[in-house]
């Protein structure tokens, strides 16, 4: 069984989906709208009710669960129980003398919590996605693929279109490790809910090939419920691409200090199965180890859904990476067929974020039925975070992203014991790294490990989006003490000893 085969989405859920009247598994059936939605995710409903707004007929398809990643297996179910996991951390390691920690005595009942989160789940889908359905807005169910480029097939049913819109996510890639195909194995999906790719029963152990968000995020939420976690990673640190080298320095001490063991250099050769659980054996630097957990799991980044779905009958192209390329306004290589979200990767500056998506569903949707004054999808400024303890936001470019693009840079790193709130609340680890041009003193890029940084990151986004200089940051009255201070100390290190500062940073 090849890698894509294994990991193909099912079509299996929890609940049966939302159909129009016209929809039938069994005869054949052929319906037009003026926008065809292969998908139901985030960006699929941004275009749905952008077309709804202009009064436009709008179907969507889905072969899993409406909603698509973020709810159902994501974003929503991961940040769930990943705060879950940091109430037990902080409950047995309290920061503060005078606070007794409650010990390993403290209960962590692993099926309840997954059938919390399985509620949250219902709850948000129902809400945000099944409610907005009806209307001039349908959904087919199935497995869907073009038949031409004016023809999809779902199932039995065929749906013609004025426009259409590719919004078919991404999923794990799988590498191709011998043995791989004979052994079981988690991806990110195991926080998926109604499927049965979805992990109930706390492991002893655990293997994570990957060095990326997910591992990380997921590695230490599982060690904070009792998992003994080992993660493998390629490069000399997690991390390791498109980061600040001090965040996965950082975040490495972090992992280090809670027990989370990280292998550097490691290059998994074979994985099998000894009946206890799984075995690999990986190549570390110029040696050979061999590591032993009770499951295994693959976190080794994410491809686009380009793959099955008759692009080829549409003369829609992909590039090498098997992202549909599209032009800035979003538009495939077939004029009236638009592409967005995960599916085009990082074409344009795009990332495979919630958001993004839903930014660019609006905006293909508005193109490919209104059209008169184009938009342009601008990914000059994303904010992200990877949701680890502490936290991490990021925005804009990195030191050596900003070399590279020609500018003479200045960057300052000052640790998190500078910020007076950090002391404040006795949680010092981390740091705040600041990249900008020598000449013009724009702000390009700010990174941030510490508390609070998923929100921080969120001034420091909206300062670039004004581009914003280091006076500008430094000019910025805060909230004394809070961890956005962190961004003006930052900018103050360009004229000033930070180690210095009255104790509002002025």
């Amino acid at each position: 069984m090849t890698a894509s085969a294994r990991n193909r989405p099912s079509t299996t859920g929890d609940r049966p989906m939302t159909t129009d009247c016209c929809a039938s598994a069994r005869s054949t059936d052929q319906s037009h709208y003026d926008l065809v939605i292969l998908g139901s995710g985030s960006t699929a409903f941004a275009a749905a009710l952008a077309a709804q707004e202009m009064g436009k007929t709008v179907v969507m398809t889905e072969e899993r669960v409406i909603g698509g990643t973020c709810v159902n297996r994501g974003c929503l179910p991961s940040k769930n129980l990943i705060e879950a996991a940091k109430l037990v951390f902080d409950a047995r390691n309290p920061r503060y003398p005078g606070l007794e920690a409650c010990g390993p005595g403290m209960k962590v009942d692993f099926a309840e919590l997954i059938a919390q989160k399985d509620e949250v789940i219902r709850d948000y889908r129902a809400k945000k996605y099944d409610s907005l359905v009806g209307g001039l807005i349908s959904i087919r169910e199935g497995s869907s693929r073009f038949l031409d480029a004016n023809t999809v097939e779902v199932g039995a049913t065929r749906l013609t279109g004025e426009r259409f819109l590719i919004a078919t996510g991404s999923r794990p890639v799988i590498p191709d490790i011998p043995g791989l195909d004979r052994v079981p194995f988690l991806t990110s999906d195991l926080l998926t809910h109604g499927e049965a790719s979805e992990l109930k029963d706390l492991p002893a152990s655990l293997l994570i090939v990957g060095g990326g968000y997910i591992a990380l995020e997921l590695g230490q939420m599982f060690a904070r419920f009792g998992t003994e976690v080992t993660i493998l990673e390629r490069s000399a640190q997690v991390l390791a691409h498109g980061y600040e080298p001090q965040v996965g320095q950082a975040i490495g001490r972090v992992f280090a200090d809670e027990g989370i063991s990280i292998v550097p250099h490691a290059s998994v050769e074979t994985v099998r199965s000894d009946g206890a659980g799984v075995v690999a054996d990986v190549r570390v630097g110029e040696g050979r180890r061999t590591f032993h957990a009770e499951r295994l799991l693959i976190a080794t980044g994410r491809r686009p859904n380009s793959d099955g779905i008759g692009l080829q009958a549409a003369g829609v192209a992909v590039n090498a990476q098997e992202e549909v390329s599209v032009d800035p306004q979003l538009r495939t290589s077939v004029p009236h067929i638009y592409a967005a979200g995960d599916v085009i990767g990082r074409l344009h500056d795009s990332q495979m974020a919630t958001p993004v998506g839903a930014r660019q569903g609006g905006i293909a949707a508005y193109n490919a039925l209104d059209g008169n004054n184009p938009r342009a999808f601008d990914g000059r400024v994303i904010p992200r975070a990877i949701f680890t303890d502490p936290p991490i936001g990021i925005v804009g470019m990195t030191e050596a992203e900003a070399l590279a693009a020609g500018h003479r840079c200045w960057c300052a790193t000052i640790p998190m014991e500078l910020v007076p709130r950090a002391g404040a609340i006795r949680d010092t680890r981390g740091l705040v790294k600041m990249v900008a041009d020598t000449d013009s003193e724009a702000v390009l890029g700010v990174s941030m490990v510490g508390a609070g940084s998923p929100e921080v990151i969120h001034e420091a986004a909206m300062g670039m989006r004004f581009r914003a200089t280091l006076h500008d940051f430094i000019g910025q009255l805060h909230v004394y003490p809070t961890m956005a201070e962190a961004l003006k100390i930052a900018a103050i290190a360009r004229y000033r000893d930070p180690t210095k500062l009255s104790c509002c940073a002025e």
